[in-house]
C-alpha cells in the first residue's frame, strides 16, 4: 500500500470515529411562529432533567409568553454574553460558555438567528454544529419559512421577506425532525388569545400573516419537509431488504380505449390515496405494430398516454411480444407494489389468458408480495 493510500484509509477512520462522538441533532419544525415549538423542547428537557441528563439551555426565545416563560423555571441556564454593538447592549449565546461546560444536551432556540458582527460565527446553525462536533446533543427550532430553498415560495404566499434563513444542509444533519403540527384554526384562536403576541398586535397580524389560506400552505410545506426527511432516512439508513417499500402503482393498458381510460384513472385515485408515484405500460405486441393498428385506436392510444402524464403518471411503451414477462421486468426494475389491469375483456387480459405464463405472473406476484388489482 502506497503512502498515499494509507494517508487515505487513516483520514478515513478518523472521520468515522469523529461521527460517532458527535453530538446528536434534534430540530422542532413548524409551519409559524405559536405553534409551540420552544414550548415542546422545554417540555423535552424537563423530562431529560428528571432522567438524569445533564441537559442546561443555551438559548431560548419565549418571546414574553407566559406559558413558556413558566417552563424555564427549574431548568439550568448557561447565561448569555453581553455585547455592546453601535452604542446598544445585546445578548448573544454563549458558545464558548456552552463548550467549556460541555453538556450532554443543550437548548438552542431560533436557529436561523444572525449573530451580532464579531461573533464567532456568522449564524446560529453554524454554532449549533461547532456544538455537535464538540460532542453535545443539540434541540433546536426552526420555521418552515427560514428554510433556504423554499424562501421565494414562501414570500410568494406571505408576502413578507425572509432575510434570516438556514440552508437545506443543516435539516441533512438532523438525527430526528418533529413537526410542531396545528390546524388554520386553532393557531388563529391562539393568536387571539393573546398566547403569541400582545393583543395590541393582534388584528395587524390576522390582516396578514395569520390568514387562513397562507397558514394552510405554509403547513403543507411544513408537513412535506418532514416527510421528506422521514424518507431520506428511510432510504439511507434502513436496509433495502427490511426497509417498507413506498407504495408504487403499475396500470397494465392496451389499445383498447375506453378500458385504457377507466385503468388510468382509477389507478390514478389510487396512488392519490396512498400520495405516491404511478406507472402506466403499454406494451405494443406485432398485432398492435403501426401499420397493424387502425388510426383511431392509435388517436385514443396516444389521447390516453395524454391523459395519465396529466393526471401525474409516467408512461411506459415497449415494443414486444412477450407481454406478460415484460409486466413483470417492469415491476421488478421499477419496485411496483401493485399492478393494476382491466377486467377480462381488455384485449392485454385475453392475451395473457392465451399465453401460458399467466400463471408465472401469478407466482412471480406471490414471491414478491406485489398485488394484482383487476379493475371494473
Amino acid at each position: 500500500m502506497s503512502e498515499e493510500d494509507k494517508d487515505s484509509t487513516v483520514k478515513t477512520f478518523i472521520e468515522l470515529v469523529k461521527k460517532s462522538r458527535r453530538g446528536k441533532f434534534k430540530i422542532y419544525i413548524g409551519m409559524s411562529a405559536g405553534v409551540g415549538k420552544s414550548y415542546r423542547m422545554l417540555q423535552e428537557a424537563h423530562a431529560l432533567l428528571r432522567n438524569g441528563i445533564d441537559i442546561q439551555i443555551g438559548y431560548i426565545e419565549t418571546h414574553n409568553r407566559a406559558e413558556t416563560e413558566a417552563l424555564v423555571a427549574g431548568l439550568p441556564v448557561i447565561s448569555r454574553r453581553s455585547i455592546f454593538y453601535k452604542g446598544k447592549q445585546l445578548e448573544e449565546m454563549d458558545l464558548q460558555g456552552i463548550l467549556n461546560r460541555h453538556p450532554e444536551v443543550v437548548i438552542v432556540d431560533e436557529l436561523a438567528h444572525s449573530n451580532v458582527e464579531g461573533s464567532m460565527n456568522s449564524k446560529r446553525w453554524q454554532d449549533v454544529v461547532d456544538i455537535l462536533d464538540a460532542g453535545i446533543s443539540v434541540i433546536s427550532a426552526v420555521n418552515i419559512q427560514h428554510l433556504e430553498s423554499m424562501n421565494q415560495e414562501i414570500e410568494e404566499i406571505t408576502g413578507i421577506p425572509i432575510t434570516e434563513r438556514i440552508p437545506d444542509k443543516v435539516l441533512e444533519l438532523t438525527d430526528e425532525i418533529v413537526n410542531i403540527d396545528l390546524t388554520a384554526d386553532e393557531l388563529i384562536d391562539r393568536l387571539k388569545e393573546g398566547k403569541i403576541y400582545d393583543q395590541s398586535k393582534v388584528k395587524t397580524a390576522l390582516l396578514n400573516f395569520f390568514q387562513p389560506d397562507k397558514i394552510l400552505q405554509l403547513r403543507e410545506l411544513a408537513l412535506k419537509e418532514v416527510a421528506h426527511h422521514v424518507e431520506r432516512k428511510i432510504d439511507t439508513e434502513i436496509p433495502k431488504q427490511i426497509k417498507l417499500r413506498p407504495e408504487r402503482f403499475l396500470a397494465c393498458i392496451s389499445s383498447n380505449s375506453d378500458t385504457a381510460k377507466v385503468v388510468i384513472r382509477k389507478t390514478a385515485r389510487l396512488a392519490s390515496y396512498y400520495r405516491s408515484s404511478w406507472i402506466v405500460l403499454y406494451v405494443q405486441s406485432s398485432g398492435e405494430s403501426g401499420n397493424r393498428i387502425k388510426l383511431d385506436k392509435q388517436r385514443h392510444l396516444i389521447n390516453n398516454f395524454k391523459l395519465a402524464t396529466e393526471l401525474g403518471g409516467e408512461v411506459i411503451k415497449i415494443k414486444s411480444d412477450h407481454i406478460t414477462q415484460t409486466i413483470m421486468k417492469i415491476a421488478d426494475e421499477r419496485e411496483v407494489t401493485t399492478i393494476c389491469i382491466g377486467k377480462p375483456h381488455l384485449n392485454l387480459f385475453q392475451v395473457i389468458l392465451k399465453t401460458a405464463v399467466f400463471n408465472q405472473l401469478l407466482n412471480h406476484i406471490s414471491k414478491t408480495a406485489i398485488d394484482l388489482v383487476i379493475l371494473s
